[in-house]
């Protein structure tokens, strides 16, 4: 009964620090570019961070919250799962915490962005032309990054969704849709690297639903239900 109750504060744990991870996510990686960047012209994308810098900056901040937030949870999770299989647990957290030093040097583009948009003391040898292009690139280039760690935020959800189906303390259904969800981002990964078209497709989006899915359920059962009692 106590191992019970202690899981239960333990998961309600991981779905707050989870719902963090959600909705800074969410906020840095989707509101904010969709607000702010418009691909393939440099112009109006500067002037709309110009014009919205706070914003812009709002979402720097909101991305370092979410990967800090990012380096506790599969710690809780592991308190929460480990007894599943211990190797299992291992694994989605080494998976997991390697992104998050990547998301934090991938950041270092964004600030370099709002450097070129302040207009640095350094970029008086450019003409404002340059400066836009470059403050576009740069966003290029933190996109790029993404796509990147995305492989690891796919990854950990291998381990993360096996320890969930076999756990008995969540629902099996969750569990199914973190490990389809693993092999979404991995789909979407090197089908935007190897097809120049793939992200104006649309299919990458149907592709990673199970993780949107798996996740968003996942983050809201812990916080509201909890687990079940272990019947193992």
């Amino acid at each position: 009964m106590e191992k019970s109750f202690s899981n239960k504060i333990t998961a309600r744990f991981a779905g707050f620090i989870y719902l963090i991870v959600v909705l800074t996510g969410i906020f840095s990686l989707m509101y904010v570019p969709n607000k702010l960047i418009v691909d393939d012209n440099a112009s109006l994308t500067f002037q709309n961070i110009s014009h919205s810098e706070s914003l812009f900056r709002y979402g720097i901040v909101a991305g370092l919250i979410c990967y800090t937030a990012f380096l506790f949870l599969p710690l809780v999770l592991y308190n929460l799962l480990s007894s599943v299989n211990q190797n299992f647990a291992k694994l989605m957290v080494i998976l997991a915490v390697i992104s998050v030093p990547m998301y934090f040097i991938n950041a270092q583009n964004q600030f370099t962005v709002l450097s070129l948009v302040n207009g640095s003391q350094f970029l008086k040898g450019f003409s404002f032309e340059q400066t836009q292009a470059m403050a576009l690139f740069y966003l290029n280039q933190y996109d790029n990054g993404m796509r990147v760690i995305h492989i690891f935020s796919g990854l950990w959800l291998f381990p993360f969704g096996y320890l969930v189906y076999h756990s008995n303390l969540l629902p099996k259904i969750f569990g199914v849709l973190l490990m389809l969800g693993c092999f979404g981002y991995l789909i979407n990964f090197f089908g935007s690297t190897l097809f120049t078209n793939y992200s104006s497709s649309g299919i990458g989006f149907y592709i990673s639903l199970p993780a949107s899915l798996g996740e968003i359920g996942i983050c809201l059962w812990l916080l509201m239900v909890g687990c079940r009692q272990n019947k193992q």
